[in-house]
């Protein structure tokens, strides 16, 4: 088992976006992250599964993946896919002006599979976008800032009245997630968060109520444990290396935590798996 969960960078240094077709070859992968890029994938034709953070979709065309950063997922594919995928690097959201992408971005990066019916407008958009990003120049990034702006305004719209509630919540409760996801070490403080986002802890409790119905700490406890669970599956770190990473001081304070969250130890919960 590998130390540490393999990181795969499927796009160049110098491009900030990426648009393909799904490769033909890819069948089974290994569990890996992603460096530092949202993937949207597209599958029109094939059959199998899709793991992310250990949990099993149905690859069951047509069918949209959104995989972040932080996340781990393979693929075990049983017949020979077809579609697309794009890639979304921070420093293309950087490079963009428009606030309504990036906002698009925020709420669409809280999917993780959307199973559809209709699929030839995003089929389109797809193929449009893959045609464009051949030749990605500074004359052609707003042409390819649009037709990115047009896919994810077609998949929230697919996605209906759930991505609204997103969108209309997400706010506070989105720019803790990011903080979450971007910040090293992990503190298991509600107060440590509010403060860097210049916000009371009952302020952030409240986004977070409004936005999932869970409070602060439960939210960020669901991060500790996503990612404990992660280091546990696809790492061969000892529980108190893993206890140490996630800011625990004593890992026999992190073996009770995980133990009172999950039902199990940290090291029956790797064993059952």
């Amino acid at each position: 088992m590998e130390k540490n969960i393999p990181v795969k960078n499927k796009i160049n240094a110098e491009k900030h976006i990426k648009a393909e077709t799904f490769r033909k070859e890819t069948r089974t992968t290994e569990p890996h992250k992603h460096k530092q890029y949202f993937e949207i994938v597209f599958i029109t034709t094939g059959s199998g599964a899709h793991w992310i953070d250990g949990i099993q979709y149905e690859v069951k065309p047509p069918v949209l993946f959104f995989i972040t950063q932080d996340q781990v997922h393979n693929w075990d594919l049983k017949s020979e896919p077809d579609g697309y995928v794009v890639i979304i690097k921070k420093s293309f959201i950087e490079k963009s002006l428009d606030l309504q992408l990036k906002g698009l971005l925020d709420s669409i990066s809280t999917l993780h599979c959307l199973h559809i019916e209709e699929n030839a407008t995003l089929d389109r958009l797809f193929e449009l976008l893959a045609e464009e990003n051949k030749t990605e120049t500074e004359s052609s990034f707003h042409v390819i800032e649009g037709l990115l702006k047009a896919l994810l305004s077609k998949v929230q719209q697919i996605a209906g009245p759930e991505m609204d509630k997103i969108s209309q919540k997400a706010d506070l409760y989105q720019l803790f997630l990011k903080l979450l996801n971007q910040h090293n070490p992990i503190r298991n403080k509600v107060s440590y968060y509010a403060g860097i986002l210049n916000t009371t802890p009952q302020n952030l409790n409240a986004a977070c109520r409004k936005a999932i119905d869970l409070p602060a700490a439960e939210v960020l406890a669901g991060f500790i444990m996503n990612e404990a669970k992660r280091l546990l599956l696809y790492t061969d770190k000892t529980v108190s290396e893993i206890s140490f990473s996630l800011n625990f001081n004593d890992p026999s304070h992190f073996v009770k935590y995980f133990k009172r969250l999950s039902g199990h130890t940290p090291q029956s919960f790797r064993d059952a798996r």
